[in-house]
């Protein structure tokens, strides 16, 4: 048995009336941007939107509908994953930062290459170091010494 997901050209009209329709509301309401990428949120607002204008003389099949919603938890699981992924990825740069605190660089700056003591770190997505006086990137960074 083979499941036909696609949707006749009458739903996909509604559908696409729907989404613009909430899109509109959601700009003059809270400011929201349209953009071109779906979330979570934009799924689950489609499949009600499905759900509320099918025919109810042909409602959407259970496999039909498990598989979208397997596909929904597959599609949060993965946003938690992305985040959880950019936290870790910043916290090992911040980390790498303060590694360097107390230790002499050479840093690559335009060309130019000069050497001082870290003085101090920033953290976040990307974090920089303080020699000299002067806030670099860590990608300015070419020889950490072992002072």
């Amino acid at each position: 048995m083979t499941i036909d997901t696609k949707l006749s050209a009458e739903d996909m009209v509604a559908v696409n009336n729907a989404v613009n329709l909430q899109n509109a509301k959601n700009t003059a309401e809270n400011g929201r941007t349209v953009s071109q990428e779906l979330g979570k949120d934009d799924f689950l607002k489609l499949l009600i939107t499905q759900l509320s204008n099918q025919d109810p003389t042909n409602p959407m099949e259970n496999t039909e509908f498990i598989a979208q919603m397997a596909q929904f938890s597959s599609l949060e699981q993965m946003t938690n994953m992305s985040t959880s992924f950019t936290r870790m990825a910043n916290m090992l740069f911040s980390s790498e930062a303060t590694s360097t605190i107390g230790r002499t660089v050479e840093l690559n700056v335009n060309g130019e290459t000069m050497t001082g003591v870290v003085e101090a770190a920033t953290r976040g997505e990307t974090p920089q170091v303080q020699v000299n006086g002067n806030l670099y990137s860590m990608d300015y960074i070419s020889k950490v010494y072992a002072d």
